[in-house]
Parts: C-alpha cells; sequence; structure tokens
C-alpha cells in the first residue's frame, strides 16, 4: 500500500506500490478509503477494453464526472474544511489528495486531467479573501461540478505581464473581453478562475483574477485543441459581465494567487506519472515472464533484467521522494517553506523519471507497446505531457537554481519534519503570502543523511560525486556569463537537483525502513544520472579549464553490486495485477 506507516525495518519495496487488488491505505478513515475504494471498482468494474475503446474513440469522460459528481469527490477532496457552502467531509488534505492522484493516474492521463485542472482553478477561489465567490463555489463543487483554470493566453502562454484578457470599467463593474487557451475544463467547469488587467491613463494596468461561469452566454467555447478525450478549451469572453463579488485578487495579490496556485495544485503531476508507470510496469513484467523466446523466457536475458530492475529502482525513487515531500507540504507554515524547492522537484524530476521508466519497459515488450489492447500503449502516449503540463523542465530547473545556494551553503538547524497522514485539512496551502522571497528559505542540512547510509555502496559513490560539484562552486565558481547563460545553469541545476532528489528519498527509506539492497539500486541510477550531467556541462562552450576539471572528477561508474533483492521484488510483480478486460 502507499504511504505506508509501519516502523523501520518492516517495510518491503513492494509494499509501495499501488495494487488495486489489495489496496487498503489503512491510514485514512473510514469516509476516504470508501471513496478511494469506491473509484477503483468503478474503474475495474468497467474494465480494460472500455478504457481502451473510449481512449482512442476520445470519448469525453462525462460518465467518469458523474461518477465524481455522485460520490462528491472532487468536492470533499478539494474544498477546504470549514468553507460555507461544502459537503459535509469536506477537507484539503495533500495525502489523500496524492493517493487520489495517483489512482487516477494508475487508469489513465485522461481521468486524471479533469482532477488535475480542477484544483489549479479552485486555487484562486480559495486563496480569495472574497466570500460570496467563496461559497458559490463550494456550493458548485458540492453539486458535483468541476473548475478551470484560466491563466494562459494562446499567444503569450502563461506569460501573464502579456495576457490579452482586458477588463473595462462599467457603473455595476467591468466588461470582460479577451481569450483562453489551453484550459482544461473550459466546455464544462461552473468555476473558471481567469487571469486579466484592468487598463488605466496611466499605462499601469492593474492585474485581477475574476470568477467565470462556462455556462453564462458571454462565455464563448470556441473548440477543444486536443484530439484527445480531454477537452482542453479555447474559448472567448465578449463582454463578460464581471461584479464585485465575482473579483477574487487584485494586484500583487492576483500574481502570488498564480505562482501558490501552481505551488498547491502541480503537485499532483508526480503522482500521476507513479500512477501511469506503476500500471505499466504490472503489465510490463506479466507480458515478458510470460514470453518465451529461443527456448527461453525473455526475463532470463541480461539486458532485459537490467531494464526491469533499473525501471524498478527509479519508480522506487520516485515514489519515495514524493511521499517524503508531502510531509514539507502539510508541515509548510510562514517560517518554513521547503516544499517549494520539493515541488519543483516532483515536478520536473518525478515526472521525467515516470518518462524514462515507461520508455525502459517499452524497450522490453516492443510491439507489444504498440497494440491498441494495452494500458502500457497509453501510457507511453501521454506520459511524456506530464512534464509539459507546467511549460518545460527548463521552468523548474530555473526555480530550483533559486534555491542552491541556501541549501548548499546556508544550512539551518531545523527540526525534522514528522510523517504526516492524519485527518487535516492542510490550513497554510491556501495562506503561502506573496509568491516571493524565495532567497531566504532555509533548509536542513543534508549531510547527516547521506552520511548515516554511507554504508550503502552506491550512497557512498553518490557522496564522492556531490563532493565534487561543491568544488566545482567553490572553486571554479560559475562567472556572472555563466550565470547568464539558460543552457550552462540548466545543467548545473539538474547536477543539484540529483542531490535534492537523493536526500528525501534517504529520508523516506529511513523512515519506512526500506531494504538497503534496494536503495542501493536507486542510487545506482543516480550516480549515473549525475556522471550523464556532469559531461553535458563539461561539453558546455563556457566551461572554464576547471571546471571541467571538476567534472571530470565527478563522473563516477556505480559502484558492483547483488541486484537479487530487487529482481526478487520485480518477478514476484509478474501476475500480480491485471485489469479486467
Amino acid at each position: 500500500m502507499p504511504y505506508h506507516l509501519a516502523k523501520a525495518g518492516t517495510v518491503s519495496s513492494s509494499d509501495l506500490l499501488l495494487n488495486p487488488h489489495t489496496y487498503n491505505p489503512t491510514h485514512f478513515d473510514d469516509e476516504t478509503r470508501e471513496l478511494l475504494a469506491a473509484t477503483i471498482a468503478w474503474f475495474e468494474e468497467r474494465g480494460l477494453t472500455k478504457l481502451t475503446e473510449d481512449y482512442y474513440g476520445k470519448v469525453f469522460y462525462q460518465e467518469f464526472l458523474d461518477f465524481v459528481a455522485e460520490k462528491q469527490l472532487f468536492a470533499k477532496f478539494l474544498t477546504p474544511a470549514g468553507q460555507e457552502g461544502a459537503v459535509d467531509g469536506a477537507r484539503w488534505d495533500t495525502a489523500r489528495v496524492a493517493a487520489f492522484s495517483e489512482i487516477l493516474g494508475f487508469y489513465g492521463l485522461n481521468y486524471w486531467y479533469p482532477w488535475q485542472v480542477t484544483a489549479l482553478g479552485l486555487g484562486p477561489v480559495w486563496q480569495s479573501e472574497n466570500p460570496a465567490a467563496r461559497k458559490i463555489t463550494a456550493e458548485f463543487m458540492a453539486a458535483g461540478e468541476v473548475a478551470a483554470f484560466g491563466l494562459s493566453d494562446k499567444d503569450h502562454g502563461a506569460d501573464v505581464y502579456s495576457t490579452d484578457m482586458r477588463l473595462t470599467p462599467t457603473d455595476d463593474g467591468y466588461l470582460a473581453n479577451g481569450g483562453k487557451y489551453y484550459i482544461g475544463n473550459g466546455n464544462c467547469a461552473r468555476t473558471v478562475s481567469v487571469f486579466g488587467r484592468i487598463d488605466s491613463a496611466d499605462d499601469k494596468p492593474e492585474y485581477v483574477f475574476f470568477r467565470a461561469d462556462s455556462t453564462h452566454p458571454a462565455f464563448e467555447l470556441i473548440k477543444n485543441i486536443v484530439p484527445s478525450q480531454m477537452y482542453v478549451a479555447a474559448f472567448q469572453l465578449n463582454d463578460y459581465p464581471v461584479r464585485e463579488e465575482d473579483i477574487l485578487h487584485r494586484g500583487n495579490d492576483a500574481f502570488s494567487a498564480a505562482m501558490n496556485t501552481v505551488n498547491v495544485g502541480k503537485f499532483n503531476l508526480c503522482f500521476g506519472g507513479i500512477g501511469m508507470a506503476t500500471h505499466a510496469f504490472y503489465e510490463a513484467i506479466t507480458h515478458a515472464s510470460n514470453r518465451v523466446l529461443y527456448g527461453a523466457a525473455v526475463t532470463t536475458m541480461p539486458h532485459v533484467r537490467a531494464a526491469f530492475v533499473e525501471a524498478y529502482a527509479r519508480l522506487t525513487g520516485g515514489r519515495l521522494f514524493s511521499d517524503r515531500a508531502i510531509d514539507y507540504f502539510r508541515e509548510a507554515n510562514a517560517d518554513d517553506r521547503r516544499y517549494l524547492l520539493y515541488n519543483a522537484v516532483t515536478k520536473m524530476k518525478v515526472t521525467t523519471e515516470s518518462e524514462k521508466i515507461i520508455g525502459l519497459l517499452t524497450e522490453v515488450v516492443a510491439a507489444k507497446s504498440f497494440e491498441k489492447d494495452n494500458y502500457i500503449t497509453i501510457a507511453a502516449n501521454d506520459v511524456r505531457g506530464l512534464p509539459k503540463l507546467e511549460g518545460t523542465v527548463a521552468v523548474n530547473l530555473a526555480l530550483i537554481n533559486k534555491f542552491m545556494p541556501a541549501y548548499l551553503f546556508q544550512a539551518a538547524d531545523l527540526p525534522e519534519v514528522p510523517t504526516r497522514r492524519d485527518a487535516a485539512n492542510d490550513d497554510f496551502l491556501f495562506k503561502q503570502g506573496p509568491a516571493r522571497g524565495l532567497s531566504k528559505v532555509r533548509f536542513h542540512d543534508s549531510n547527516a543523511e547521506f552520511a548515516n547510509a554511507s554504508h550503502i555502496k552506491n550512497v557512498a559513490v553518490f557522496r564522492e560525486q556531490i563532493t565534487e560539484f561543491m568544488a566545482l562552486l567553490t572553486d571554479a565558481t560559475p562567472t556572472a556569463e555563466q550565470i547568464g547563460d539558460m543552457s550552462f545553469m540548466l545543467e548545473v541545476g539538474q547536477l543539484f537537483t540529483q542531490i535534492v532528489y537523493g536526500h528525501l528519498i534517504l529520508e523516506q527509506a529511513r523512515i519506512t525502513g526500506l531494504e538497503d539492497e534496494i536503495v542501493d539500486q536507486i542510487f545506482a541510477t543516480i550516480v549515473r544520472d549525475f556522471s550523464g550531467y556532469a559531461v553535458s556541462l563539461y561539453s558546455k562552450p563556457l566551461a572554464t579549464d576547471d571546471q571541467q576539471k571538476r567534472m571530470i572528477a565527478a563522473i563516477r561508474r556505480p559502484a558492483e553490486s547483488d541486484d537479487s533483492v530487487t529482481w526478487e521484488a520485480v518477478s514476484a510483480l509478474s501476475g500480480a495485477y491485471s485489469m479486467r478486460d
């Protein structure tokens, strides 16, 4: 079961993977377990044939939305506790939001997507001080409606400074005119949080978030811009009346609401990817274990075994990092915003790990990954979209780099964050305050965690790589020109990300008591990745001789280690789950 709470020394890596046939998250309250079980049952009763037929037929997921409305799933999981108009049992609890995100990803990105964009659409509302907008939104959610995040423009993307949405003052409010693009749920959301601007004579526009309703006659739905079950809308507002009670945020608060919404809502990306990769893994290992070539099972071939071991290590690593990040979200407060870094890493690193995992699996199953009756074919097509739903990997790497000085050189004495799976509302996520001051965020020292695990061969190798990277930053410090070169700094960011990633993986492995042999295989992948990024930085035109020497010194081959424990865990997954036809 995900989010295992057992004492150290009692957890096997197989306990970390979602299996719908045995799923029983006992750490959740009764209602949460019932809702998660009902969601799994809904998909399982439909079966794989219906899932794939709807996917290739581009059938809009209305039946899923009807199920969501019947069970009030989005309303209960995505409305803060105590909100006027909310359904009974509502709370925004990051642990159960993550669990639901993973389940939806397990059955397909097309079902995860309306949930994801609803979370984003609600972000500006729950951060707003406008009680009328909050109340009506809560009532719509209780009635089974969904939400949308109207931020991006067709020509400017998420460049909010250049938004084309204009609000013109009238006697009783404003009229909004302009278009939005890439807006999931834009065809059916009763709450669309729209970003726009009010122009002024002094050429100092006031930016605003306001609430719109896709059923209003002045809301023109233009088209679905993707060939998919998903509805990703282009829409136009034509003299759409905006009253004062529809205004969610003004000025700098509107910018902060946009950034803070992303901080909360896009944490779901990593769990969607983990769910997709887990389902694909079950299919791949079951197929390969039962396929005989040249008189032997495919899984006896060394390169196939190596691919499965690597895929399993990457999947377990992403699981550990993401599970530990939940705790930092739930413990966050104005004086502890470490979650901002870990969120960026989940959006960039864990989603790209999901791509790599599914890529390895498709190499093994080969032609099988093109057949229309498999889940892995769907996963292989859709998983590449996850890192891009934030824009690009570069967006997150640029953000990650902002935290590097404090993380590496200004460690603070902070209390250890506990495991948080309790049934509580995560209040701070909607009271994050201004989206600035990232340089003031402080982190605990990672050295102790790495030292504690240095008996694990590949953790020890990775510590050597960290030493060389630190020497590059202190003894061959990037110049102003290099810092200003995005291509150069993105590689620096990739190297730094490996350290952050490994740190939280070790924390969660210690907390759960995961087998050292599995941790060793996880760090074998981290060592290889770090070496690859070191070569990339070495190859940059702006790299100096001293920097190139440091990167050459950082290249390591993973330590030879016994992968039998990992392979045993992989083999045990053959036949452990398959979706009914």
